[in-house]
C-alpha cells in the first residue's frame, strides 16, 4: 500500500511540474522551441514550414519559413520565458501557450501575421489572424500556402510565383553575425547558403535588412 500511495504522489507531482516549463529557449521553427531539452509546440497557431517559401507584395518568393523562425527567435530574444502546458500532442511535444516578459508569444506571431490560427485545434487567435489580415502584415501582403496545406504537398503555382532565381542575394551567418552579400560583393562566390542552418535568400537589400541581416563591413 505504501508502495502504491509513494507512485501515486509522484505521479501527481509529476503532473502539477509539467503544468509549466520555465527557462531559455532553443528555437526550432517558427511555432516550436525547446527548453531543458522539452520540445513545445505553441498551442493554436501554425507557421510557415521552414523551407516554405511565399510571394510578397511585388510578386517575389521568399522563405517566409525562415521569417517565421526569425521572427519568434527575435521576440523571445534572451529572455527565459514560461510556457502554460495544454496537451501533449501525438509526436510527445507539450502544446502550450509561452509567454515573454507577460506577452503571449503564440498571439504575438499571429497578430503580426509570422502565424495563422491553427483552427483544427483552437479558435483562440482566429480575432488575432483577422486583424494581421486585415492590415496586411507579413503573410498577408502578399500569396502563401497555409502551412497544413504546405505539408500535405500543396504549392504556389509556377504562374504567380517569381523564380527564386530572380532572388540572388545571399544571407549568410557566420561567427560575425547574419551578413547578406550582393552578387558585387568580393565574397559573394564564396558563400554557401544552408537552408538548414537559417540562412537564406534575399530578393532585395531592403528585405535583407528588414530580416534582420547586414551588408558587409569592408
Amino acid at each position: 500500500m505504501r508502495y502504491f500511495l509513494t507512485i501515486l504522489f509522484l505521479s501527481i507531482t509529476t503532473l502539477v511540474a509539467a503544468d509549466e516549463i520555465k527557462g531559455r529557449a532553443t528555437i526550432i521553427d517558427g511555432d516550436t522551441i525547446e527548453i531543458n531539452k522539452k520540445r513545445i509546440r505553441l498551442h493554436g497557431i501554425d507557421a510557415t514550414e521552414r523551407n516554405q517559401t511565399c510571394q510578397n507584395k511585388n510578386g517575389q518568393t521568399y522563405f517566409c519559413g525562415n521569417v517565421a523562425t526569425d521572427m519568434l527567435s527575435n521576440l523571445i530574444g534572451s529572455n527565459a520565458i514560461s510556457c502554460k502546458i495544454k496537451d501533449m500532442d501525438r509526436y510527445n511535444r507539450f502544446v502550450a501557450i509561452c509567454y515573454s516578459e507577460g506577452q503571449d508569444l503564440n498571439q504575438k506571431l499571429v497578430l503580426e501575421g509570422f502565424a495563422v490560427a491553427y483552427r483544427k485545434y483552437s479558435r483562440e487567435y482566429i480575432a488575432a489572424e483577422t486583424i494581421a489580415r486585415a492590415k496586411g502584415s507579413a503573410l498577408w501582403q502578399g500569396d502563401f500556402i497555409y502551412p497544413w496545406d504546405w505539408r500535405q504537398g500543396k504549392r504556389l503555382t509556377q504562374k504567380k510565383q517569381k523564380a527564386l532565381s530572380d532572388c540572388l542575394i545571399k544571407g549568410n551567418i557566420s561567427k560575425n553575425g547574419k551578413i547578406y552579400h550582393t552578387p558585387n560583393s568580393p565574397w559573394y562566390s564564396r558563400t554557401k547558403i544552408t537552408i538548414s542552418k537559417g540562412e537564406r535568400w534575399f530578393c532585395s537589400e531592403q528585405e535583407a535588412k528588414e530580416a534582420g541581416w547586414r551588408a558587409p563591413r569592408n
